[in-house]
């Protein structure tokens, strides 16, 4: 290789050290952000007074007449995207089908210009998971008949009718993919195709559908698929875990409930070769462990004057052929007094 040659993979070793250093850094950042929970907010409540351009041409300021203004982004810049395009009707639960989700799915839930509200802060009534026999796909919050509902994050609205035993529901597509629902209102404030911010009233509480009382049925949905909404929303508190989430596919299990020992910042915000290299331990230590216990299961016996194969094989309900394949010995072989045999 010429002087040349050298000068030049040196730099572009330097170059790839120092972009991957970038990376590790960036990531760090990300997931150090993707940590921070979040604090249940409302939008203002007052009207729309105008809305300013900024030197982004997706995002916008939005002023209220209370003098209170808002960064957000611009719906139009992601209406188009496939999010809002593919897998998109206005009448169906699921209009996914039958999507299995068999990989773990990284979503950003908030970031800088989005927010969060919590459907309702306070203990729920009836958990995630079977209920009677019946798979129950949310959970359901107290909620009194013409009680505000708001929008939990921004998006667009997908589903806004009567729908089963949901009676009045409302259905909302966020931009990463999620869907939230809301069962039982007693009033739809919200149109299909109508882009809601978090905190935006979207109906009133209720007991439509096949309900036994006022309360909210709300549930979270990825691809169709729906999992504890307790994975990401900390509804004692009224707090946004994180604004980061990574679904595992274990998540979307009919009776997996929300697990305090898993929710911990090293199994949320793991990385792929992480994942790989803990599996491969998992598995080593299964693997030790099988070995462990199938040598705690081996039995022994110490031979006795008077003792033969046969004699030995009918006392442990085995044979004398297995008793020679576990012991490495021949059947005609000569038994010792105080020889020890492997009998299981």
């Amino acid at each position: 290789m010429t002087k040349r040659k050298k000068t030049i993979a040196i730099l572009l070793l330097l170059c790839g050290a120092a972009l991957s250093a970038q990376n590790r850094e960036a990531d760090s950042l990300r997931h150090a952000f993707g940590r921070q929970g979040l604090p249940s907010t409302h939008i203002s409540g007052s009207p729309y007074a105008d809305t300013l351009d900024t030197g982004n041409p997706d995002v916008k300021v939005i002023l209220f007449d209370d003098g209170t203004y808002r960064y957000m982004k611009d719906p139009a810049a992601v209406d188009t995207t496939d999010v809002f395009t593919r897998y998109w009707n206005t009448w169906s639960c699921n209009p996914y089908g039958n999507v299995s989700i068999n990989e773990t799915v990284t979503l950003w839930l908030v970031d800088t210009l989005d927010s969060y509200c919590c459907p309702r802060q306070g203990m729920h009534s009836s958990k995630f998971g079977y209920r009677h026999g019946r798979r129950h796909q949310g959970i359901d919050l107290p909620y009194s008949t013409g009680t505000p509902v708001y929008a939990t994050f921004d998006g667009k609205v997908r589903v806004s009718d009567v729908v089963g035993g949901y009676g009045n529901l409302v259905i909302i597509r966020h931009a990463n993919g999620l869907e939230t629902f809301y069962g039982h209102l007693s009033e739809r404030k919200v149109e299909a195709g109508q882009w809601v911010n978090a905190g935006e009233v979207i109906g009133l509480g209720g007991s439509t559908g096949r309900s036994t009382g006022p309360h909210l049925h709300f549930e979270t949905r990825y691809m169709g698929n729906a999992f504890d909404p307790a994975w990401i929303i900390d509804f004692k508190n009224g707090k946004l875990r994180h604004r980061m989430i990574k679904l595992r596919p274990w998540y979307f299990n009919a009776d997996s409930n929300y697990v305090q020992a898993v929710d911990d910042e090293d199994e949320i915000f793991r990385t792929d070769e992480e994942e790989r290299l803990l599996a491969e331990e998992r598995e080593r230590q299964a693997a030790a462990a099988r070995a462990a216990a199938a040598e705690a299961a081996k039995q022994y016996y110490t031979v006795k004057s008077g003792d033969n194969l046969s004699k030995i094989a009918a006392k442990y309900h085995t044979t004398v052929d297995a008793l020679c394949r576990m012991n490495n010995i021949k059947a005609s072989s000569t038994l010792r007094v105080g020889q020890r045999l492997r009998v299981k």
